[in-house]
């Protein structure tokens, strides 16, 4: 049987999954950690990626009879990080990564230098925050003018790591459509908007070829392939940003919204046409099949309620019953989680904000409270994501990511948004994204219609509440927000 790998590379871990081509039954899979950062400066060094894909490439392959059988490659990378690379293709610095905010003075220069959000939303389809590429090119100018003076490319982490696979400088659509300077509307770069930040770069030449969804980077490294003990020639997929590969191994339709829980938070849905909020809410994306990925995302999301264990000394799943314990509303007791900063809405600089607590505040309050302020903040998002885009979420609602095992956010969630909440079992929905767009290569598909063949397996939904009224929770948390 034809064996496709799809690899992950996040914030936190390069994850390997092979795949078999036509079922997507999983076969093997290998994990290797990536150094640990912390905001308002988030970087890592790009050869700390090449090392972990390689160890958890070297783990999966490992597991026989994998090796002998693979098809086809593909990496899914974490979105927005910059990777400047000399004339020679070497790393000039450490990556600057999406959740690095020393940007965000950068950030709005630029929305200043070309007319506010709306003019930004016009032309990429996105307003540039800290964390999008084009600000941290910026923030490369103002700060380091030697590095920047000798940056000949410039690439996005997956990109990169693509070009180690196949000495190729591609990207996607999908991942190019977060740079700030990529439009989804006109499908080409957008040099000009490069250009505000400095008029003395080739800014063409130092850009990757945007390929299509079921592009073809090249053939994976002869030296990389023999030293795991794989097949020669075998074809890497063009890959994509985490996002687009996540609702592309969800199968995701128009109708349907995703939130996602895990280091960040996501909401997003499909769309068959282009979005652009001059609110810069919402990120008008392009997704990985050729259609549009209109997305919402938060800064805050599982490390707050992390921290909430942390701080109460017991485990993720205890904290969950323990919130579970508690009435909804906490007892007046509201977080607003923007803990280390915030992307949506726009506050870099901002911190959290507890309100409400009593002498008589309990664990099972404080809690409750940690889950309902990371909710309510993803529901923002869903609000302004069906402004852009009205079919959001008119279906269901899927939740994936760390946070879609616990049993108190899947409750709260269904309750505030009071939405049938499907939780698909699935638990590396990048690196499966990664291994459909391996398999279309090595198939000859389009990743759309591997994904549809492979399907979402079992799923268990979760029905709101009945009679339950939202309305109070979600009231106190916009009042504590708009104070915070």
């Amino acid at each position: 049987m034809p064996l496709v790998i799809g690899i992950d590379s996040s914030t936190q871990a390069t994850k390997a999954e092979v795949r078999d081509a036509d079922s997507g039954a999983l076969v093997a899979s290998g994990r290797a950690p990536h150094p640990p950062t912390t905001p308002p400066r988030s970087e890592q060094d790009p050869h700390a990626w090449w090392a972990a894909l390689r160890d958890a490439l070297g783990q999966a392959c490992s597991q026989a009879p994998v090796a002998r059988s693979v098809a086809g490659m593909a990496v899914a990378g974490q979105q927005h990080g910059l990777v400047v690379l000399d004339e020679a293709r070497r790393v000039l610095r450490p990556a600057k990564l999406w959740n690095d905010t020393e940007s965000a003075p950068d950030a709005a220069w630029l929305l200043d230098r070309l007319g506010g959000p709306g003019a930004w939303a016009e032309a990429c389809g996105s307003v540039p925050t800290a964390a999008f590429t084009i600000t941290k090119l910026s923030w490369l100018h103002r700060t380091e003018p030697a590095i920047f003076a000798a940056a000949a490319h410039v690439l996005l982490p997956h990109d990169w790591l693509t070009a180690m696979l196949t000495g190729r400088l591609v990207t996607d659509r999908g991942d190019a459509s977060g740079t700030g300077y990529w439009s989804p509307a006109a499908g080409s770069w957008r040099p000009d908007l490069l250009e505000i930040v400095s008029a003395d770069k080739p800014w063409p030449e130092m850009l990757p070829e945007v390929l299509g969804p079921d592009g073809t980077a090249g053939a994976a490294d002869p030296a990389l392939t023999r030293a795991l003990g794989l097949p020669g020639d075998i074809p890497v997929a063009v890959g994509t940003g985490d996002n687009m590969a996540a609702a592309l191994a969800l199968g995701l339709e128009p109708g349907e919204v995703t939130f996602s829980i895990g280091t960040s938070g996501t909401v997003y849905t499909v769309s068959a046409t282009p979005t652009a909020d001059p609110g810069g809410a919402v990120a008008g994306f392009a997704d990985a099949t050729g259609r549009y990925l209109p997305l919402v995302c938060t800064l805050n999301a599982a490390r707050v309620t992390d921290a909430a264990a942390r701080l109460l000394g017991t485990t993720a799943d205890v904290l969950a019953d323990t919130a579970l314990a508690a009435d909804p509303g906490a007892g007046g007791l509201v977080l607003v989680p923007y803990l280390d900063g915030e992307r949506t809405p726009d506050r870099p600089g901002a911190t959290g904000v507890l309100t409400g607590i009593r002498s008589d505040v309990t664990r099972a309050q404080l809690a409750r409270a940690a889950f309902e302020g990371v909710v309510c903040g993803l529901l923002d998002g869903h609000d302004a994501l069906r402004a852009a885009c009205p079919t959001a979420g008119t279906n269901r609602a899927l939740l994936v990511g760390g946070g879609a095992r616990s049993a108190a956010y899947r409750r709260i969630l269904a309750d505030l948004s009071g939405l049938e909440v499907a939780v698909p079992d699935a638990t590396e929905l990048v690196a499966t994204g990664a291994c459909i767009q391996a398999a279309a290569v090595a198939t000859g598909r389009q990743p759309a219609e591997v994904a549809a063949a492979w399907g979402r397996g079992s799923q268990v939904t979760v029905e709101p509440t009945p009679g339950f009224d939202p309305g109070p929770v979600r009231q106190a948390y916009r009042e504590a927000r708009d104070r915070a």
